[in-house]
């Protein structure tokens, strides 16, 4: 088989043309997103692309150069946009091209957007990314990945959805058989947007860390009211209660939607990216040993 056969095809509308996989070529489950208005890439003011009205959900795959080890790893991309866009330039390639760099294979996913009048606006992206996890295991001798070593790198509602995704069953039923093939090996949540129940002070009812979680690395702002601090910590607790490796780092200054962005009088956007590979490098997910 090919290394991109007929469920890949080039990205309409991206300019490096990079190489893709539909997640859905029979069509997304309910519920749906409409084509029209068709998919469009935007530039914001502080110019920034962002991607809006996502109706085919896809990988875009991001290889390693041609001079990096791979180490055989393969993480699944999934930006932040609050359910109405995909800041998937410094939440999403900027990501990838990080991991790439390491020799791990990186899936830059395009979930359906805008959901935010969905009666969950998290549902269908909950979706596309269990089947995000099939898909690259489904090919991922294609990719030259081991299988045991596929996790997730969510930012802000990208994190949301990774971790409902992983602490639940499969949302539609799969050909492939195994009930755990959405599953992550590994997971970063890089400020986890809305994952605190207020009512409560425990992790949203959705996020069910009894049903497992694997390895976690969680970075957070002090000062991000968007993605409130609290939420990662009780994430860490949980982990932790479980004897779940994990690993927080909570920075006084760098308010939300950073990415892999360094923003001035800010510690936390520019140093998560170095402790993350730390992290990588000691479970052994990274072609540089720790």
């Amino acid at each position: 088989m090919s290394l991109f056969n007929a469920a890949v095809s080039a990205a309409d509308g991206d300019s490096c043309q990079l190489p893709e996989i539909l997640l859905w070529p029979d069509g997304m489950p309910a519920p749906v997103v409409p084509g029209d208005p068709p998919e469009k890439l935007e530039i914001g003011t502080d110019g920034l692309t962002r991607r809006f009205h996502v109706s085919r959900p896809r990988l875009i795959v991001h290889l390693p150069p041609p001079e990096a080890v791979r180490s055989g790893a393969g993480a699944i991309v999934i930006p932040g946009g609050g359910f109405g866009r995909l800041a998937d330039e410094h939440e999403g390639s900027d990501a990838c091209r990080w991991l790439a760099a390491q020799g791990i294979v990186a899936f830059q996913l395009a979930y359906r957007t805008p959901t935010l009048q969905h009666a969950e606006p998290c549902e269908g992206p909950v979706q596309d990314a269990q089947q995000a996890l099939i898909a690259v295991r489904r090919r991922g001798s294609e990719f030259g990945l081991d299988g045991a070593r596929i996790g997730v790198l969510g930012f802000s509602a990208g994190a949301q959805v990774a971790l409902i995704a992983a602490t639940n069953d499969l949302k539609v039923a799969s050909s492939d058989g195994a009930a755990t093939a959405h599953r992550p090996n590994f997971l970063m949540a890089i400020y986890p947007f809305r994952i605190l129940d207020s009512a409560t002070n425990s992790l949203r009812p959705d996020i069910q860390p009894d049903a497992g979680l694997p390895p976690t690395f969680i970075a957070q702002m002090g000062d991000d009211t968007a993605s409130l601090p609290q939420g990662s910590v009780q994430l860490y607790l949980e982990l932790v209660s479980r004897r779940v490796p994990a690993e927080l780092h909570i920075y006084e200054r760098g308010g939300h939607g950073a990415g892999m962005r360094t923003r001035e009088g800010a510690t936390g956007p520019t140093d998560w990216p170095h402790r993350a590979t730390d992290w990588l490098r000691l479970h052994g997910l990274t072609a540089t040993p720790p």
